[in-house]
């Protein structure tokens, strides 16, 4: 474990979050999560009564569909787990999210469409995080794009990501690596 020994503790709540990316067979790209979430104790719920330790309180679903420009085409949802009946009615809303594009200002993009009484809190929290599985599972894809742009035109685009973390600091060693034309002296 990368992190220092922790103090004695007992485990209490456990959220598990699975993201994919894949490709389809008519070009776009989909982009999936599932929550889960469990307590390893038994408690009461006021619409489902007592819970069994390790029985889901939230288990949730759902998939962007997006193209290379990371345009969403659909977003869908499901509930499977909830703590209460109405919960599932939020899921639908979230087909409201097609048209976006994920990039700056896509969290507040998502809660004007599906924010407060609209949506579920736990489904729009794990949206920010598929934009950056999004991201990640269409690099390639995006890359060779670049690439032939810049072969075409001779000019190279700054990247976005350059100033976004110490790992694409302006004066770091990947940088310097990946964009020397970029990269920028130490400050001493």
């Amino acid at each position: 474990m990368p992190l220092s020994d922790p103090a004695a503790r007992e485990p209490m709540h456990r959220r598990q979050i699975d993201m994919h990316g894949y490709r389809r067979a008519d070009g776009l790209f989909d982009i999936e999560a599932h929550l889960l979430d469990t307590k390893s104790y038994g408690f009461g719920n006021e619409e489902r009564g007592f819970l069994p330790a390790g029985t889901p309180l939230h288990g949730m679903w759902i998939r962007l569909t997006i193209d290379e420009d990371l345009l969403i085409h659909a977003c869908e949802a499901a509930s499977d787990h909830t703590p209460y009946a109405v919960c599932p009615q939020a899921a639908p809303n979230f087909a409201a999210l097609a048209g976006l594009k994920i990039g700056p200002g896509f969290n507040r993009a998502v809660q004007e469409r599906v924010g407060g009484v609209l949506g579920c809190t736990h489904l729009r929290e794990v949206l920010a995080q598929m934009a950056t599985v999004a991201y990640q599972t269409l690099y390639p894809v995006r890359r060779a794009k670049e690439q032939a742009r810049e072969a075409a035109t001779g000019v190279r685009e700054t990247p976005r990501i350059i100033g976004t973390c110490v790992a694409y600091r302006p004066d770091s060693p990947v940088v310097k690596l990946r964009w020397p034309w970029l990269a920028q002296d130490a400050a001493e």
